[in-house]
């Protein structure tokens, strides 16, 4: 008689490789550290921010010369024992105050938006791949006419119309509107590979409904691909922030938010470089290290590439 579940071996054995190349690859290591650090910094914010002693609205007007146009006083705009990373100019306002509470606002919009898309990416393409027929034809055609619109032109738009609202929870959903057909895809190529294996058509006699099927062994079968894609999604969901960000539709001042405070550093890169490089490096390590994170993941847990 076939076996009526899924073989268990082969997702523990793709965990096993993973641990492994933890162990062996450096730059795999330095990856999950970086991840790690700044989602301590989403979850812990307002308790590392105040290591430094300031908050991230709190003005310092002793650490700007108003002599020269509100510029930081001291080397590298203003870094001192009292400013780990300096001041914004004219504010003074702590940069590695509002460096921590912007990784909390990027990454938390970033992952919310990230767990709405997996959930119904998750949802539609196991129903469109399994049941087929009219439901795989409807949900297909909806995963085309959403990827076909034109998502940057629109999210510019809602966030501009959209005025007196809250403007995070807004950014969470109108970003994950436009992400949710790509997982939904791998997720329906995957079922339609497995719905056919021997212990789903044994499952199938023995009298398991489509429910119980769908959630023993189709959802284990796919869980590998889409996490491997989920951690190479978060990068473009904080660059999305980011940009919505820094062409001012994003969150609003005061609060903090790396792409906003790139977009008001613009303007003092030349004479204020700190102010600029601090939170572009931020998202420059954070992108980077969900990418390669994302991509060994990928050569794992995915190795035949069903994600490209």
């Amino acid at each position: 008689m076939t076996t009526t579940s899924p073989p268990t071996h082969e997702g523990g054995g793709a965990w096993q490789l993973v641990r492994a190349e933890l162990r062996r690859r450096t730059s795999l290591k330095v990856s999950l550290a970086v991840v790690a650090l700044f989602a301590l910094m989403t979850v812990a914010a307002p308790l590392i921010s105040s290591l430094g002693g300031w908050g991230p609205e709190e003005f310092d007007k002793s650490a700007v010369d108003p002599y020269l146009g509100g510029l930081p006083i001291g080397p590298l705009g203003g870094v001192s024992t009292e400013h780990w990373l300096g001041v914004e100019p004219i504010t003074g306002r702590d940069l590695f105050a509002r460096v921590v509470h912007g990784a909390q606002v990027s990454l938390l919009i970033a992952f919310a938006a990230t767990a709405i898309v997996v959930v119904a990416g998750v949802a539609a393409g196991i129903a469109a791949g399994y049941f087929g027929g009219r439901t795989d034809t409807v949900l297909s055609r909806l995963m085309d006419l959403t990827m076909s619109f034109p998502s940057l032109i629109f999210m510019i738009a809602m966030m501009s119309v959209a005025r007196d609202v809250n403007r995070t929870l807004l950014m969470v959903l109108v970003i994950g509107l436009f992400g949710w057909p790509g997982v939904a895809r791998v997720v329906r190529g995957q079922t339609l590979s497995l719905k056919h294996r021997e212990y789903v058509d044994a499952a199938r006699v023995g009298g398991s409904g489509p429910w119980r099927i769908l959630a023993r062994d189709i959802l284990p079968g796919v869980a590998g691909p889409v996490i491997a894609y989920t951690t190479l999604m978060i990068p473009g969901m904080i660059a999305t922030e980011a940009a919505l960000s820094y062409l001012g539709v994003g969150v609003r001042p005061p609060t903090p938010s790396w792409g906003q405070m790139i977009a008001e550093s613009v303007a003092y890169y030349d004479t204020d470089p700190m102010y600029f490089l601090v939170p572009s490096l931020c998202l420059f390590l954070t992108v980077l290290a969900f990418t390669l994170l994302g991509d060994a993941l990928r050569d794992l847990l995915d190795p035949r590439g069903g994600l490209t």
